[in-house]
Parts: structure tokens; sequence; C-alpha cells
């Protein structure tokens, strides 16, 4: 048994058992890899089919989506302009109120006075405050000509 030979024919003989063992066992193996294959084609003819019109699709979404964005932007930017313009017409009609007050005063002061002037009495509430020892000679309604 110690011949070379014998040695070299185990040898091969395990070699080659080895070998039909692993093909065996690799023959199941490779047709699932088959089978995945196949699968793994049908998929992406699939993708190449559906995949193209749903990224288009989604690229003329988001083109939509930006437009929308610009038109909302445009519409708030006009909207902050009309409050503007709202907010200084308020600011106008309040000064315009107030000079028509300050006027409207003028005019009802102006008018006082000119009754006043006409009528010829004595403009306003100036009353002199007299003490006892300096009263006036005519108390006021004594002289009745002056009236007339």
């Amino acid at each position: 048994m110690s011949s070379p030979i014998f040695w070299l024919g185990m040898s091969l003989f395990l070699v080659s058992a080895s070998l039909a063992a692993v093909l065996v066992a690799a023959v199941p193996a490779l047709q699932e890899l088959a089978r995945a294959a196949r699968s793994a084609e049908k998929l992406f003819d699939t993708l190449a089919r559906d995949l193209p019109p749903t990224l288009e699709a989604i690229r003329l979404t988001g083109l939509e989506i930006t437009d929308l964005t610009d038109d909302v932007s445009e519409g708030v930017k006009s909207a902050n302009d009309v409050v503007k313009q709202v907010d200084q017409s308020i600011l106008k009609a309040k000064r315009q109120a107030q000079r028509v007050q300050t006027n409207a005063r003028g005019v009802v002061v102006g008018m006082k006075a000119a009754w006043r002037a006409l009528t010829g009495r004595p403009s306003g509430p100036r009353r002199e405050r007299l003490s006892s020892g300096n009263r006036p000679a005519n108390p006021p309604g004594a002289d009745d000509t002056l009236k007339h």
C-alpha cells in the first residue's frame, strides 16, 4: 500500500467524487439562479416599460407644482400690495377726517363769533369776579336804554 500509483489513483477518485457531489448539489442552485434571472429579466422589462411614463408624470407634476407655487407667490404679493394700498387709504382718510374736523371746529367757532358780533352779545362766559367793594355802578339789566 505504499505505492505512489495507488495513492495517486485514490486521490483522483476522491477528487472526482468530490466534484460529482459538488455538481449534484450545484444543479438545484443553478436552476434557482436561472429562475431568478428570468424573474429579474421580467422585472427589468416591466420597469423599462412603466418607469419612463411614471418619471415623466412625476416631472410634469413637479412643473405644475412650481407653476402653482409661482401663482400663489404672485397672489400673496398682490394681496400684500392691496393691503398696503388699503392701509394708505385708511391713513389718508384719517388725515382728511382730522382736517375736516379741525376745519369744522374753525367754522363753528367762526360762526359763533360772527353771531355774537352781529347780535352784540359778549363773546363767551367771561365774567370778571369783583369783590364786594368793586361792584359796578349799574348792575346788569338796570339800564334798559342801552338795549334799544
